[in-house]
């Protein structure tokens, strides 16, 4: 578990990697109880099989609630964040982790062709690095132990 890691081996890691969706037609409410019920804080919006947005808690917080906005009658086109940044499988864990970070992101989904396949979440990459750090230390300790297999 190391930051030049693929995206591919992370998305492989994950027990639960179904894409939460909603279309841009979607109520906002709609998008927030779906992200409620799944445990999510973002969920990408597809329509016609293509990535064409995002909407996250952010989102719903900044252009809904604070602009006095009713969450039943907004569309979830008219707040979601569109074009859509992405990676592929084939990015690092490094690299998404600039990515992130660049923009402000919590959530990036992973697209191969024309399909999402998955989303990685700011969260689950700096587990995925810490894992690798304890690993690391652990190996260490055991070589200066002499206790590393060898």
């Amino acid at each position: 578990m190391k930051s030049t890691d693929t995206v591919e081996v992370v998305l492989k890691g994950k027990t639960d990697n179904r894409v939460i969706s909603v279309t841009p037609d979607h109520s906002v409410y709609e998008a927030i109880e779906k992200m409620a019920a799944e445990g999510v804080g973002a969920v990408l919006v597809i329509s016609k099989d293509h990535l064409v947005g995002i909407l996250s808690e952010r989102d719903y917080a900044r252009k809904v609630i604070l602009k006095g906005r009713s969450s039943k009658e907004t569309q979830v086109r008219e707040i979601m964040t569109s074009p859509v940044v992405f990676v592929t499988r084939q990015n690092t864990v490094e690299e998404c982790m600039a990515i992130m970070t660049k923009h402000h992101f919590r959530h990036l989904p992973v697209v191969a062709g024309d399909s999402v396949v998955g989303v990685v979440s700011i969260g689950e990459l700096v587990k995925w690095i810490i894992s690798g750090q304890a690993q690391t230390i652990q190996e260490l300790e055991g070589y200066i132990t002499g206790k590393y297999p060898g």
